[in-house]
């Protein structure tokens, strides 16, 4: 079991991407993109995202699904989704390509809704489409005459049994049909925590995509409704699924996410763990963790009419949570509503932390120094270029040693460069 010392660990088994650290992701959906030309209206802002200095856009899930958001999967060969046509896909992965973007996949693997009743009267056999499984590839716990599963159960569909061969030898097949064919380089694994991670480390070795993320997502430590202060057994569980991948994939920060929505309240002592680091997975494995602020699940759209909203950050404090996980390790991800729905002005600034990320070199394993983390202010110089401070006390920093002049500030942040 790995402890925080894990991002000391050499780098030589990861993918290029995970290396070079320079990564930043743009998540291009929401919940509700679906009811659009999703892909023509992606392919007529690429040229803006790369612009902004974004290296891959994470795309929902690309193939046939009964749900129309894509996370209930049927066809995995069929390319056809409520999102457009295989055309239109296939148009926007070459606008990408030719801006040097990288297109990500949503891997949906840990359940597939079936096409006709076998066993128990329960939809869990494929039959009439590719990958015409039977039951033995559903799990003995969720319907079908396979093993029992390895991870957690996706309640109320059939979930994929990956302990069979012919499973994991379709799985595989699938994924580098993705990767070579329909030009996916990342992937992102959904609902990571249902299967064991080692099955994701067989699957990136067959396919060798250029990055991954997982998303393994179970809930922050809380007493009641309030949220601990330690979130170190939270974070460890995301680390230990990174490992059990053989290092190979990165991991979306959810610890990070839980800790800062709260910490932009007022609370900014919790921005340092007991150890004086980062508390989220960036302050144990930097180079594994992808932070973010939302996502499609957590808080989509400002109209909260059928978004999911599970988990949202304060909406009024959202540029906060950039300017810190714009400014610190780990890789960033920018979700497309901020980027898209929320009016030029958000989308300026995000522009502008980006650009101080990438003009003064933060990357993925950069160095934190905290300087204040308190009730209303959180302060740190990273790397030993970029200052910055969040929350609503004014403070600067020291000019005694170095020369700082302001790069770029909003409502109650501030980052500073070196002169």
């Amino acid at each position: 079991m790995l402890t925080h010392a894990a991002y000391t660990w050499p780098d030589h088994h990861a993918g290029t991407a995970l290396k070079n650290g320079k990564e930043i992701l743009f998540q291009g959906f929401n919940w509700e993109s679906h009811k659009y030309n999703w892909w023509e209206n992606l392919e007529s802002k690429v040229g803006e995202i790369a612009k902004a200095g974004f290296t891959s856009v994470w795309l929902p899930p690309p193939t046939h699904s009964f749900s129309p958001q894509g996370y209930t999967p049927q066809n995995l060969y069929s390319l056809n989704t409520n999102y457009g046509s295989e055309h239109h896909l296939k148009a926007l992965l070459a606008k990408m390509k030719q801006h040097k973007l990288r297109s990500m996949a949503d891997i949906v693997i840990n359940h597939r809704v079936g096409t006709t009743q076998g066993r128990g009267g329960i939809y869990n056999r494929f039959d009439g489409i590719p990958l015409s499984w039977d039951e033995h590839a559903v799990t003995s716990d969720t319907g079908g005459l396979g093993n029992r599963k390895t991870g957690a159960i996706f309640q109320g569909f059939p979930n994929i049994d990956h302990t069979q061969d012919f499973v994991r030898k379709d799985i595989i097949g699938w994924l580098r049909w993705l990767r070579h064919n329909v030009g996916f380089e990342d992937f992102r694994f959904d609902f990571a925590k249902g299967f064991s991670a080692k099955y994701v480390k067989e699957y990136i070795e067959a396919a060798k995509p250029l990055f991954c993320v997982g998303e393994y997502w179970d809930s922050c430590n809380y007493r009641g409704s309030s949220l601990d202060y330690n979130q170190d057994s939270h974070r460890q569980r995301i680390i230990n699924w990174i490992d059990g991948t053989g290092q190979l994939s990165a991991a979306f920060d959810f610890t990070t996410k839980g800790i800062l929505q709260e910490a932009v309240k007022g609370e900014f002592w919790r921005l340092r763990d007991g150890q004086g680091k980062p508390p989220g997975v960036m302050g144990w494995w930097p180079s594994r963790s992808v932070t973010f602020v939302d996502n499609h699940d957590t808080g989509s759209t400002q109209v909260l009419l059928e978004s999911q909203a599970h988990w949202p950050f304060p909406s009024d404090h959202i540029m906060e949570g950039y300017a810190y996980i714009l400014t610190h390790p780990g890789i960033p991800t920018v979700f497309y509503d901020h980027l898209f729905e929320w009016g030029n002005s958000i989308r300026n600034q995000i522009a502008k932390l980006i650009d101080v990320r990438k003009r003064e070199g933060i990357e993925s394993r950069s160095s934190v120094r905290i300087l204040e983390a308190k009730q209303n202010l959180y302060s740190a110089i990273i790397g030993d270029k970029v200052c910055m401070k969040i929350g609503s006390a004014s403070w600067c920093p020291s000019a005694s040693h170095t020369q700082w002049e302001l790069a770029t500030s909003g409502h109650n942040y501030a980052v500073w460069r070196k002169q």
